[in-house]
């Protein structure tokens, strides 16, 4: 029977390249920012939650829009654009897609970019009910490392990495007995948010059933 988990930490993040740089986003951002906070209008934004960026390398800088109800941000600037939200679950998907199309669809129609490939991250924070997180760990770690100590391994990292896709496994830093799961996924431009979203969840579960563990919902 898979071990219950709870999952106290959770962030989900899409960063999206453009196919090529719009120089004007660099320079005069104004009608681009009105646009996309009008399309943010049914969550709230204020005009104290905009944040410019100066800093760094031309294609670092730009303006960051921040929905604090929603704990959910939408950066864009010359050359790309990054939305992310903590506490993401899949609970609340619907809403994020709405709120990643809104400012997407603003994005593209006022600043006249054409999206390129999706980097997608889930970053999750999660805490067995009973077992102890290396219990868990336990059988990822490599039979090589863990007989050359008598002691017991304390804590170990796994990270698995593909073309467009990387997974990450490892203690928690932030959660007593906790673990931490990083799953990160590529996506050519053209994917739709219904395949993005299916892909994601199907990854997440597939990863769980592979550690043996299952989220606790009562």
């Amino acid at each position: 029977m898979p071990e219950l988990v709870t999952i106290p930490i959770s962030f989900f993040e899409v960063a999206i390249s453009y196919e090529r740089p719009v120089f004007q986003l660099w320079i005069d951002r104004a009608a681009v920012l009105q646009g996309i906070f009008d399309a943010l209008e049914p969550w709230n934004p204020s005009i104290d939650d905009t944040e410019p960026r100066n800093d760094g390398k031309p294609s670092e800088q730009g303006i960051v829009l921040k929905l604090p109800l929603k704990r959910a941000s939408f950066f864009f600037g010359p050359a790309s654009c990054k939305f992310s939200r903590d506490d993401a679950d899949w609970g609340t998907a619907d809403e994020t897609i709405a709120i990643l199309d809104a400012a997407l669809s603003a994005l593209t129609l006022f600043g006249h970019v054409v999206l390129g490939k999706r980097k997608t991250t889930i970053s999750l924070h999660i805490q067995p009910r009973t077992l102890t997180f290396m219990d868990i760990l336990n059988p990822f770690v490599p039979r090589e490392l863990a007989v050359i100590e008598s002691q017991p391994v304390r804590t170990m990292a796994t990270v698995a990495k593909w073309e467009n896709r990387k997974v990450t496994i490892d203690g928690s830093g932030a959660v007593a007995n906790g673990l931490f799961l990083r799953l990160e996924r590529d996506f050519d431009a053209n994917a739709t948010y219904d395949e993005i979203a299916h892909q994601l969840r199907h990854d997440e579960e597939e990863l769980f059933n592979i550690l043996g563990v299952e989220e606790d919902r009562g």
